[in-house]
């Protein structure tokens, strides 16, 4: 399936107005499709998969930015340690230390989103706010010279209750608020998708994750 071009030049459009960045969710969709996409001036991409997504890298243009937003396993960071741009669903120290020991080894310096928990469903990944005051003092106190935290991401529940989604990322824009205060270089909250991104926009997102408004629905292999 070809993708929508109307609606991501008005999709665009509105965010640019609101300065929030689009990160294209790509992840099962084939190397045409994004590459129809970035012919339109696209350049931030995620992925939800190691392999597609080192796949993908090796035969699409070197100036996309492209963004890991699935769950990543320890061992499988040192696999987009050489390219990646954005690791979004940071969700434990061992994990920052691993993606901070990968981008040592690549000279490079790896910039992480932290992954909190605002969901009311048990299956979502995160840190509460006591595990994010930890992680942060932990952060402060070891030298990772080779990261840098820029932000913070969530999900919302999957629910028709729009109240419940927004007082959720409502949630998360107030602990995102007061961690920037003592650790400025935060500056990206990430929150908001295909079906409630304009609730994420009006409680403070800087940048929403889209798939299915842009690709169509997903194409899962059989």
């Amino acid at each position: 399936m070809a993708i929508n071009k109307e609606a991501y030049k008005k999709l665009i459009e509105e965010l640019n107005a609101e300065k929030v960045t689009l990160v294209a969710v790509s992840k099962t969709k084939p190397v045409a499709d994004i590459q129809e996409l970035y012919d339109l001036g696209q350049r931030d991409f995620g992925e939800n998969y190691v392999q597609e997504l080192v796949d993908k890298e090796t035969v699409l243009p070197k100036d996309i930015r492209w963004h890991f937003i699935g769950h990543l396993q320890s061992n499988k960071v040192k696999y987009i340690a050489s390219f990646v741009h954005l690791i979004h669903g940071v969700d434990s120290l061992n994990l920052l230390k691993e993606i901070n020991k990968q981008a040592a080894k690549n000279n490079r310096v790896i910039d992480c989103l932290l992954q909190v928990h605002i969901a009311q469903e048990e299956t979502k990944f995160g840190f509460d706010e006591t595990e994010l005051n930890v992680l942060m003092r932990e952060y402060a106190n070891v030298q990772m010279k080779n990261i840098t935290i820029v932000g913070l991401m969530g999900m919302a529940s999957f629910s028709d209750d729009l109240q419940k989604v927004r007082s959720e990322f409502k949630k998360l824009k107030i602990l995102f608020d007061q961690f920037n205060i003592q650790h400025p270089t935060l500056k990206i909250l990430s929150m908001g998708m295909s079906g409630d991104y304009t609730i994420a926009i009006e409680e403070g997102s800087t940048m929403v994750r889209i798939g299915s408004l842009l690709f169509g629905a997903r194409e899962y292999q059989k």
